[in-house]
């Protein structure tokens, strides 16, 4: 559920607009029950691919839905995915959240502010000014430069981060979200270069997502002028999502791995770990990309969906 208020007015009017027109509340429709790309989302309103396209960027904009870049016979498709089933908006502030409602708990984590680490070449970091450490040095990766990372590669290995999980007593857990864009690692970029990425939370693996490539056809949207044309330039958003039966990709089941499996009360924190395993069919590396680099102007989001039945 997304929570909206006079407290974010910002996200507020963002949302609004973009629920606005009668095209984008049928596209969310549409995209109640599977993903769809941009022509077939065209086909079933009958509306050129142009108008839908457009249409789309404002919905991902405001964050109701995610997309991502397929390839298809001819270049690339763009597919798009529902963020929300329900959306919650309170006039009221004065008015206390009753007993039971369904709470979020969020928390951007930089990539850069990882724990704990184990990395093999090819891997390094840069931000927006720079490269931060030497490439292929696995032991730079424990740099105090390393916090304002804003992308992060590696072929083999983990890395690991600490969320902080502030509840208020008497939480229930309803669900657990992490979303990140990542890709996989290949010399320069390759769009067929498969990798398994391995997501982990609490030392339980949640599951694997097999990338299909380190995309570098064109320039990422938030690139900073330094970085070359002919490397890595953008990932795909993903999302995953552990409720009471099982775990999500991108509203997908991977796994039978529930909240009680993640031991999760009375924690003051969630490890989160991503690599790629050493037994993985494709060991293609990771991309991790914060909010300088890529496409999506975000690092790490946990959200972390909780009610509370006593105050």
């Amino acid at each position: 559920m997304l929570e909206l208020s006079f407290n974010d007015p910002d996200k507020l009017v963002l949302v609004s607009h973009a629920l606005s027109t009668r095209s984008r509340v049928d596209i969310l429709r549409l995209l109640s029950s599977r993903k769809m790309n941009v022509v077939e989302i065209a086909e079933a309103l009958q509306l050129p691919v142009s108008t839908v396209a457009n249409n789309v960027k404002v919905l991902e904009a405001a964050k109701l839905i995610n997309t991502e870049l397929l390839p298809a016979s001819r270049g690339a498709m763009k597919v798009c995915s529902r963020n929300y089933d329900d959306i919650h908006i309170g006039f009221n502030l004065e008015k206390a959240v009753p007993k039971g409602a369904v709470r979020v708990y969020e928390m951007e984590m930089p990539i850069g502010h990882y724990s704990d680490c184990e990395v093999h070449p090819t891997c390094g970091m840069a931000n927006a000014d720079g490269m931060i450490i030497r490439e292929d040095e696995p032991a730079s990766f424990y740099h105090p430069k390393r916090v304002g990372a804003q992308i992060i590669w590696f072929r083999k290995g983990y890395i690991e981060y600490l969320l902080p999980l502030e509840l208020p007593p008497h939480a229930r857990i309803e669900s657990l979200e992490l979303s990140m864009e990542m890709c996989s690692e290949a010399p320069n970029y390759d769009n067929n270069w498969p990798s398994d990425i391995s997501v982990w939370v609490n030392g339980a693996e949640i599951g694997t997502w097999t990338s299909p490539g380190d995309f570098g056809d064109r320039r990422g949207k938030l690139n900073p002028p330094w970085w070359l044309d002919w490397t890595t330039q953008y990932g795909l958003l993903k999302t995953w999502r552990v409720d009471e039966e099982k775990t999500t990709l991108d509203m997908n089941k991977v796994s039978d791995v529930k909240l009680s499996d993640l031991k999760l009360t009375h924690r003051p924190n969630v490890r989160l770990r991503i690599g790629v395993k050493e037994d993985a069919i494709h060991q293609g590396g990771v991309n991790l990309f914060g909010r300088q680099f890529g496409d999506h102007e975000q690092d790490i989001v946990m959200k972390v969906h909780y009610s509370v039945e006593k105050d």
